[in-house]
């Protein structure tokens, strides 16, 4: 495979595996990044996961707060690139930057395209119920993840699938999917495909997005807490205190309780509550100002009264 002179574009920890891919079989020329953010119970600055690994591997870094300026722009066309990369890089591209590399720009996008564009298609799928989702290479244009599709590769999602593990499933999956496209490109057999019009958005989480319907299904409530478990989490207010759920069951038994409703609180059944069509076993929780417990764990020396309601 061709060495290809690569500027990296990344600032989570999904895109780590696909640096690293990079630095073992091209060259690394420049690592763009997101500013160091405030973080932990400190707010202390610490450095995005992208940036901790190219620093411990000797790689340029750079972090722009607007990569779009005219300085910046100039600047990435002064490293004359052969190809860009960008994996959840955070920060929308010009087309100026994008028309710098001979080779143009390569997004590594977590969702089968042309399904779920946009900032968090890993969680919305989970949210959504989805049975399958994967990792999509494409060639970037203007638009928001609408340019043409490379190469694709899928990961089922099972009903108690969590986040946290197609996060890690597709985050080693983009690397090799990566890969794979690069080497076609280097030998001139990768193909592009243009994208329909019609699609559907994943738009950004916000804090809110974690907020529990009670009054809508089983299902449907499952699918939240295991899409939002690791952030920002699903929440309920019982009391006027807010607790997270951080793992439920569907039980299949039909609810004849008001929506919310704890039907059953015993530190050794567990807990469970009515939602809009069938009772949900919360399974792990966090309680205000405690750490995350299993439910049995946190009943053992906590109560719930049975009839009170989660809202």
């Amino acid at each position: 495979m061709k060495k290809f002179r690569v500027v990296f574009m990344g600032t989570p920890e999904f895109a780590v595996p696909c640096l690293a891919a990079l630095h073992e079989q091209c060259e690394v020329i420049a690592v763009i990044t997101q500013p160091d953010k405030p973080r932990g119970r400190g707010q202390k600055l610490l450095p995005s996961p992208v940036k901790a690994w190219a620093e411990a591997h000797d790689l340029p870094v750079y972090q722009p707060v607007k990569i779009k300026t005219e300085d910046f722009t100039a600047q990435l066309a002064a490293m004359q690139p052969d190809l860009m990369v960008v994996v959840a890089f955070g920060q929308i591209l010009s087309q100026q930057i994008l028309d710098i590399p001979e080779y143009g720009c390569i997004n590594v996008h977590a969702s089968l395209l042309p399904r779920y564009r946009g900032a968090a298609p890993m969680q919305w799928c989970v949210i959504n119920g989805e049975e399958k989702t994967g990792v999509t290479t494409m060639f970037m244009d203007a638009g928001l993840d609408t340019g043409d599709m490379l190469l694709k590769a899928e990961l089922p999602i099972g009903e108690d699938t969590t986040l946290a593990e197609v996060h890690d499933g597709l985050m080693e999956m983009g690397a090799k999917v990566l890969m794979d496209t690069l080497a076609k490109l280097s030998d001139g057999t990768l193909e592009r495909i243009p994208q329909p019009a019609e699609s559907n958005y994943a738009p950004m989480l916000t804090k809110t997005t974690g907020q529990i319907d009670w009054s809508k299904t089983a299902k449907d409530v499952h699918n939240l807490v295991r899409g939002l478990n690791s952030w920002p989490g699903a929440y309920t207010h019982l009391d006027g205190e807010k607790y997270k759920i951080w793992r439920t069951r569907c039980t299949g038994e039909k609810a004849s309780a008001s929506a919310g409703t704890i039907v059953k609180a015993d530190k050794k059944a567990g807990l469970f509550a009515a939602a809009g069509d069938e009772i949900l076993e919360i399974l792990e929780l966090q309680a205000p100002g405690k750490k995350k417990m299993q439910a049995k764990d946190y009943l053992n020396g906590h109560g719930f009264a049975v009839g009170a309601q989660f809202s």
